[in-house]
């Protein structure tokens, strides 16, 4: 797996421009069917809208674009939109723009700007995490030790969950280049007594 940027989360804006009424939604999408999941419901909710625009980008790469003017003059709508998912640097990223015609003509310059605003501030709205390869690892410990061992892990991990019973079982996720370094520290500072077990690899969600 390579990084690569998506957003974090759904998320809705509305504007008006010229009395037209927009809204922008942005939500993560990792494939086709999720994507035609939310057009088919923005669609039931926005039956009215004299638009209902939308693009999206889908794996690592960006590799699957697609987008819609849903009638709008071509180029002034969906296009402007997957340009914002594109300068943004995110994929696997659905954004819809709807549009309630408030009675005045933008013109082909005044739509595309109104759609490209429309989805830049759904997108920042959503919010943009870097998703990292990286290790899953497991730490068993006796209660002794923990004082010692969870600093550690909170200093080099992502993400740390640990379970209580007669032993402390911690699970952590690190970046492959803090693999290395973390598995030395644990050693030096357990004699050795401490190994650490590889679980599996792991995506690392980094905001």
């Amino acid at each position: 797996m390579r990084a690569y940027k998506t957003v974090h989360e759904s998320a809705k804006i509305e504007l008006v421009i010229q009395k037209s009424r927009f809204i922008g939604h942005c939500m993560p999408a990792a494939d086709e069917e999720t994507v035609q999941e939310h057009l088919g419901l923005a669609r039931k909710q926005y039956y009215d809208a004299s638009h209902n625009v939308y693009a999206y980008s889908l794996g690592e790469l960006g590799g699957i674009a697609r987008y819609s003017d849903d009638g709008e003059p071509g180029g002034t709508a969906g296009l402007p939109v997957l340009e914002v998912i594109r300068q943004k640097g995110v994929t696997d990223t659905l954004v819809i723009a709807t549009r309630y015609f408030g009675g005045v003509l933008l013109g082909a310059g005044g739509l595309v700007r109104a759609y490209a605003k429309a989805a830049s501030l759904a997108v920042e709205a959503a919010g943009i995490v870097r998703l990292e390869p990286g290790w899953e690892i497991r730490l068993t410990v006796d209660y002794p030790l923990y004082g010692a061992l969870e600093p550690l892990a909170r200093e080099y991990a992502a993400d740390v969950q640990s379970e209580f019973s007669d032993r402390i079982t911690m699970r952590l996720k690190l970046l492959r280049d803090r693999l290395e370094p973390f598995f030395a520290r644990v050693s030096d500072l357990t004699c050795g007594r401490v190994q650490p077990e590889i679980l599996g690899e792991c995506i690392i969600r980094i905001r």
